[in-house]
């Protein structure tokens, strides 16, 4: 049984090959079926993934991506990956589903995902039964890179940082407020432009005032999200994203202030994904 697992973001897919206890990664741009429509995302494929792939037969595709809440952007996916893979079988879901399955498994928790977005569902090892409002990252976002990264410009603009930090800032992106203003209010991607930002927080721990900045991020997190799911009290609480494994010790004392279960802190929920479904 040869299987095929792709975890997806706008930007780029991770996929997984994996032939009993072997397996093999490849990277391809994001299929968002935002960005992407049906053939645009069938030449995705048969231009960055076939290649890698040979003539090897592909039995299942299990597909977790961004964008695929929709159930009409589902079955667009879908169709596409049967057209590239006529003879598998394929199942398509959104990314949180496969967070979910990557720190839960078959078992009940609670899912999170912080990375340059955040989200939260609970999971009863079947599927998703609740989950937090996602608002995305100007109304949302709490505890994710977009988040964090947007505190560290706000104390850069209204010049809270003390002149240590605001020289390291300077140095690190020599930049001013006009260009800061211009990348947030007028190009494209800004949720990215904020999130590079979290960087400077990860390179310059020990700062009292950076500390203050993961800790209040992380913390409206939990506030707003996890400690809303009456079944993180009693079940484990999962994380899985970049800003989750590089903040991990605020994470497990934010758990721990809490009284709430930490389960698994994953930087990649394909690690989590291989365990699935191998």
């Amino acid at each position: 049984m040869v299987k095929l697992i792709a975890d997806s973001g706008s930007t780029k897919a991770e996929w997984c090959l994996l032939q009993g206890k072997k397996h093999k990664t490849f990277l391809t741009q994001g299929l968002s079926p935002y960005f992407l429509d049906g053939p645009q995302i069938i030449a995705t494929l048969q231009q960055e993934l076939l290649p890698s792939l040979g003539k090897l037969r592909i039995d299942e595709v299990y597909f977790y991506g961004t964008g695929c809440k929709a159930l009409s952007n589902r079955r667009m996916v879908k169709a596409a990956l049967q057209k590239v893979f006529p003879e598998a079988f394929i199942q398509v879901d959104v990314d949180l589903f496969g967070a979910a399955r990557a720190v839960c498994g078959n078992k009940p928790g609670v899912a999170c995902i912080l990375g340059t977005g955040s989200n939260s569902c609970y999971f009863n090892g079947r599927k998703i039964v609740k989950n937090s409002p996602g608002l995305g990252y100007v109304l949302g976002d709490e505890g994710s890179g977009a988040y964090l990264g947007r505190k560290v410009l706000q104390y850069y603009l209204y010049n809270t940082f003390d002149e240590d930090l605001r020289a390291r800032f300077d140095a690190t992106y020599l930049t001013n407020a006009s260009e800061i203003l211009d990348n947030v209010y007028k190009k494209p991607l800004a949720n990215r432009y904020l999130a590079s930002h979290a960087l400077f927080l990860a390179e310059n721990r020990g700062h009292y005032m950076v500390e203050n900045i993961i800790e209040d991020g992380l913390n409206d997190f939990f506030f707003h999200h996890i400690i809303k799911y009456r079944e993180a009290w009693t079940l484990p609480v999962h994380f899985v994203g970049g800003v989750a494994f590089g903040f991990r010790d605020v994470v497990k004392e934010l758990c721990s202030n809490y009284e709430i279960t930490l389960g698994r802190i994953l930087q990649n929920p394909m690690e989590g994904l291989i365990e699935y479904h191998r």
